[in-house]
């Protein structure tokens, strides 16, 4: 994984809470890999080994580190995530991935929570919601220290799965507060400006979900800034200074990792592969294919499938856990969530 620029990890926030939270997370995530969970939205990890890097599809969501260390990649810039940070994820973006410490004796242990953009709106619709500090960062993915307000949240989101009867009643509730105390941290002005109708953040995010839900189409860049509601030349620099990466390559990442798991989970030959996801040229699809993933496509599967069967014995892969990601990712883009 090449960095150009390196987002240092944040220090440590209070131990006792850090502490608690890792004991919750791990006491309902006892096995290796992700675990669903009787709160909406709410998802639980416990990793036990460092990876190499992968690839993965960040929608908009809170994850909260309690214990281990990763690393995500965004467009040449390293963010580091340690025990107490988070990563705040304010659009769908492709990125990579790696686990950097983690062990059966000390693993990761993180949360996740999706964000539901009109309840963010709800909240900072409020006149007596407090603006937050000015970050520097204008990219759609930020990571900061938790405070401990954050983390007593989070603590308290998880207690609810001891009790889920009352789920439904007080799930919310908590979740608002998580919301609200993400958008008063430096990282949250991203999510608020992405969240204010006629921002150029949120512009820029409406065109980001249409390209999300139509990546297999030719792209018209006019078309694109008419979703948008901005000029060509405008969009360029928003789409760049939010995801990364222009909206041609954002399209190409999302076709090639489409195109990865149809081949995986459905069996089909790279050229099917190719034409379902918009290319129209074959030998073009498998000189780009090999670029991003490593090796021709064809070749790439069959050591995904080795990987999978000699890791079966030993619980969920790594290889598991980017195939669910992308499977999740995939499912969006049949059905994406409306930015207003």
């Amino acid at each position: 994984m090449k960095a150009t620029r390196k987002n240092p990890a944040p220090e440590s926030a209070p131990t006792g809470m850090q502490a608690e939270l890792a004991r919750k997370i791990a006491a309902h995530a006892p096995l290796p890999g992700e675990h669903g969970t009787a709160v909406p939205g709410l998802l639980l990890f416990r990793r036990t080994k460092p990876t190499p890097c992968y690839h993965a599809i960040y929608e908009p969501s809170l994850a909260v580190f309690a214990q281990g260390k990763k690393r995500i990649n965004l467009g040449g810039s390293d963010y580091l995530c340690a025990a107490s940070s988070f990563v705040l994820s304010s659009i769908d973006v492709p990125v990579e991935s790696q686990i950097l410490e983690a062990s059966d004796e000390v693993p990761m242990l993180s949360m996740l929570l999706r964000l539901e953009m009109p309840i963010v709106r709800e909240i900072i619709s409020r006149e007596d919601l407090p603006e937050p500090a000015v970050s520097p960062e204008q990219r759609g993915l930020a990571v900061g220290q938790a405070t401990e307000g954050l983390l007593g949240a989070c603590i308290r989101l998880i207690d609810l799965l001891e009790t889920p009867e009352e789920v439904p009643f007080l799930s919310h509730l908590v979740q608002r507060e998580i919301i609200y105390r993400i958008l008063r941290t430096p990282q949250g002005a991203r999510l608020r400006a992405i969240a204010t109708a006629g921002d150029l953040g949120n512009r820029t995010a409406r065109a980001i979900a249409w390209l999300k839900a139509n990546y297999a189409k030719r792209l018209h860049m006019v078309e694109l800034a008419e979703v948008a509601r901005m000029g060509v030349s405008t969009l360029h620099h928003q789409f760049r200074a939010l995801t990364a990466m222009s909206p041609l390559q954002y399209q190409k990442q999302l076709r090639l990792q489409a195109a990865r798991q149809r081949m995986l989970t459905e069996g089909i030959d790279a050229s099917s592969a190719a034409y379902d996801v918009g290319y129209e040229s074959v030998s073009q699809f498998s000189r780009e294919y090999s670029r991003f993933f490593g090796q021709p496509p064809m070749r790439d599967i069959k050591s995904l499938r080795l990987g999978v069967a000699a890791s079966a014995r030993h619980g969920e892969s790594d290889l598991d856990r980017e195939t669910k990601q992308t499977r999740r990712a995939l499912d969006e883009l049949q059905s994406p969530r409306t930015l207003a």
